[in-house]
């Protein structure tokens, strides 16, 4: 299987604890952005990332200071690096060597600035969400230029697992990066909803956290049978066969 999954904007830079990290694939092309990028002030991408100035004067600066050849020594594993929900989730700091070499056969992360990356693919801070609307090198947007990119990586992933089993555990901005009709893939979704109220909801900061869990549950299960993933159970999570259907398969808790 390959599983795939989102970045996240809050990032941890403090201490790198792996040493075999690796170079991301696609890092030429993420110079180019950086350097395209580092021309615009923080008016413009206060605008342009849809944040606050102070959060745009602090990616003015980080892309003022990204440098290729700084990756190599100051880069982090980018599974360390991301600490939004979907990490939190993962609480990927405890994976074992074994598991984390797992994890870099099977995990992939989609990226804005990146493209794609293995775990421990080495990164810079940067902000650069896949939906940003920013036109680059002729392409109208970043999934314009990304996609084919992407897509032939997972691919040859795919290839190299000997797998057609694609396990999408991204959101769909960034899922969509991806030309799945190119993929001769079973994409298995599946997804997380609680208890409200007598209803069973998709609840955004659950459900992200979820995903994270459920990456830790197939990378130190070393799970390549997609129907073990039905055993998943982490915080009170079931599968819930009666609220799946086909390749979407419903996790449901409370």
């Amino acid at each position: 299987m390959l599983i795939i999954i989102s970045p996240a904007k809050t990032l941890d830079f403090s201490v790198n604890k792996v040493k075999n990290t690796t170079k991301p694939m696609y890092l030429g092309e993420a110079a180019e952005l950086a350097a395209h990028i580092e021309n615009f002030n923080p008016d413009e991408l206060t605008k342009l990332f849809n944040v606050s100035h102070k959060l745009a004067e602090l990616n003015a600066n980080r892309y003022a200071k990204w440098n290729i050849n700084d990756h190599e020594n100051r880069g982090k594993a980018a599974i360390l690096a991301y600490k939004g929900d979907v990490y939190e989730g993962m609480q990927a700091s405890e994976f074992t060597d074994s598991e984390l070499d797992f994890a870099q056969q099977h995990l992939r992360i989609i990226s804005g600035l990146y493209g794609v990356l293995r775990p421990l693919d080495r990164i810079m801070p940067y902000r650069l969400d896949m939906s940003t609307p920013l036109s680059f090198s002729g392409f109208r947007n970043l999934y314009a230029y990304w996609q084919d990119r992407i897509t032939t990586h997972v691919i040859s992933a795919m290839k190299e697992l000997n797998t057609n089993i694609l396990v999408n555990l991204a959101s769909e901005e960034y899922f969509k990066a991806i030309d799945t009709e190119k993929l001769n893939a079973q994409i298995i979704t599946p997804a997380f909803k609680d208890n409200k109220n007598g209803v069973y909801k998709m609840i955004s900061f659950y459900a992200k956290k979820a995903r994270g869990m459920m990456s830790r549950f197939i990378i130190k299960g070393n799970i390549q049978d997609p129907m073990e993933i039905k055993l998943f159970s982490e915080d009170g999570y079931f599968y819930n066969e009666n609220l799946s259907n086909g390749n979407l398969w419903t996790f449901t808790r409370g």
